[in-house]
């Protein structure tokens, strides 16, 4: 194998882990907007922010790509994001669809944006119930990114509720979450 072989093949596998797709729906998949513009996060990220989107929910491909795509059209139109706000969106598919994804700092939580994942579950969780399916497609989603160095080992989950005065992610989502490993109960040493 010559040199130039190899380099390709070094910076093909460079992309291959920092992309780490990690069984996501890629943007190109769900039909998504290209950002405006993209800030770098740090990695690897200790900090998990998980919110729900106070939209209907979705059960099938279709219908969940149709509500990614429209909350990224309300972020993007309305609010003047970069992007879609939220790094990973999880659909009642059981699918995780990229938005922001690993690499770029998302607009999911005012002050903790730059060091944070934020991941939302379509829904409203304070009158939806929470499938299983979803859970796991999170718990999968975050067990990857710390294999492929997005996440620390220690990285901690938070309710943005607990970061921001909303009820966001929801009553049944934010009991669901306590119950988790990484779960911070106090945010005091994490607060801005």
């Amino acid at each position: 194998m010559g040199l130039t072989h190899c380099f390709v093949l070094v910076i093909f596998l460079q992309w291959s882990y920092v992309k780490g797709d990690c069984g996501v729906v890629s943007k190109s998949e769900w039909d998504g907007l290209n950002p405006v513009h993209v800030q770098y996060l740090p990695r690897p990220v200790d900090l998990v922010i998980i919110q729900h989107t106070v939209t209907p929910t979705c059960n099938t491909d279709q219908r969940c790509a149709e509500r990614v795509r429209s909350i990224q059209n309300y972020h993007m139109e309305t609010r003047n994001f970069w992007d879609i706000g939220y790094n990973f969106i999880v659909g009642g598919n059981g699918k995780v669809y990229e938005g922001a994804g690993w690499l770029h700092v998302g607009a999911h939580t005012r002050g903790y944006n730059n060091r944070a994942l934020g991941i939302a579950f379509i829904g409203n969780f304070n009158n939806d119930q929470v499938k299983r399916s979803m859970i796991d497609a999170v718990k999968a989603l975050l067990n990857c990114g710390v294999r492929n160095g997005h996440l620390t080992s220690d990285y901690h989950v938070v309710a943005h509720r607990q970061l921001a005065n909303l009820d966001s992610p929801g009553r049944k989502l934010y009991n669901e979450i306590r119950s988790w490993p990484n779960w911070l109960e106090d945010v005091s040493s994490i607060r801005n």
